[in-house]
């Protein structure tokens, strides 16, 4: 990423503490944007680096009050907001804060919206969680606001939830007994590949509103992953045997049982598998540009986020490789000694 393209513009950007928005903050101020962030608790951005250089609303983005403040003289307004629980209320509660978040953004003549969703098949029912980011990017698609919805599935990198659960997965346990759907096709793709696409969909011209598929140069089952995870993780080939009555629910507490990664994330991210996810389309290299030197494989992609496993303390986003574990992502993130059951 490079160029300045973002000078003497703003950017507003929402989920600044989850695990891409802590990412694409200093990937903005990099490019030359102007970042305003709209965070619950500002006490949770006290160690960020960046702080002094971007601004800062504290409020509850269900607030038309908040919302005003926060897309007040905004170009591009990133979405980085989904609820990852396990309880029902969730369709709702995303439904009612998308459609409010597009009003507002219409309301204050933002130029653009860029969300961050999940890349799924065309046709046939899917998980609610997985229904639910497709409602999202569609009530952001239909705010009147240019819309970008960019659409990936496991993304590569130490804090990613789908990756953390993949890690960890593989190094607990050389044998396990899996549900048939880790046959499943899927197309993951690297962090670094994600921030990219995202900061270059800011520049998308202004009559494109529509989704893209964004993804690896690879296409792998999740069996295949996580032998090619043991390998490059230097641990013995593991031994997989699937079986059909599995179902997502109990998969997911399982995940949960065996993983430090928490059984209300485990079960979104166990559904997710349940469908085969591959880009149908590559429309936005024509639009923004491939990453420079191509989008990197998967043995690149698991390389980059492992190499910094062992930083203590954990290094400050932005100032290491997207990839590398750090101080913004939860403690159960990341194979070193940061990362705790």
């Amino acid at each position: 990423m490079s160029g300045r393209r973002g000078t003497g513009r703003r950017a507003l950007v929402t989920g600044v503490t989850g695990y891409i928005g802590s990412r694409l903050v200093p990937a903005l101020l990099e490019e030359g944007w102007t970042v305003r962030v709209l965070t619950r608790d500002a006490g949770k951005l006290r160690d960020r680096w960046w702080l002094a250089d971007a601004e800062v609303v504290e409020g509850d983005a269900t607030s038309r009050s908040t919302l005003a403040q926060a897309l007040a003289d905004v170009d591009v307004a990133y979405y980085l907001l989904h609820s990852m629980d396990a309880d029902g209320g969730f369709v709702e509660r995303d439904r009612e804060m998308a459609s409010g978040f597009g009003r507002a953004a219409f309301e204050a003549e933002v130029g653009r919206i860029v969300y961050l969703s999940g890349l799924h098949p065309a046709e046939g029912p899917l998980s609610d969680h997985l229904a639910s980011r497709v409602e999202v990017g569609d009530l952001l698609m239909a705010s009147g606001v240019p819309t970008a919805v960019l659409q990936a599935a496991i993304i590569l990198g130490s804090g990613s939830a789908s990756f953390e659960m993949l890690r960890h997965l593989t190094t607990r346990l050389p044998f396990m007994i899996t549900p048939k759907w880790l046959d499943n096709r899927i197309q993951p793709i690297a962090v670094r590949d994600v921030l990219h696409y995202l900061v270059g969909a800011a520049d998308l011209p202004p009559g494109v509103t529509r989704t893209f598929d964004i993804g690896g140069p690879e296409v792998l089952t999740y069996r295949e992953m996580i032998m090619r995870f043991a390998r490059l993780a230097g641990l013995m080939p593991r031994t997989i045997v699937t079986v059909p009555v599995l179902t997502p629910r109990l998969a997911s507490q399982w995940v949960g049982f065996v993983t430090p990664v928490p059984t209300g994330l485990a079960k979104p991210l166990v559904e997710s598998l349940l469908h085969e996810v591959v880009c149908e389309e590559h429309d936005i290299d024509d639009l923004v540009g491939a990453p420079a030197g191509g989008p990197l494989g998967y043995d690149r992609g698991v390389t980059d986020a492992i190499a910094g496993d062992d930083a203590d303390p954990r290094p400050e986003p932005g100032t290491v490789d997207p990839a590398r574990v750090n101080a913004a992502d939860p403690s159960w993130a990341g194979g070193g000694r940061g990362s705790s059951s």
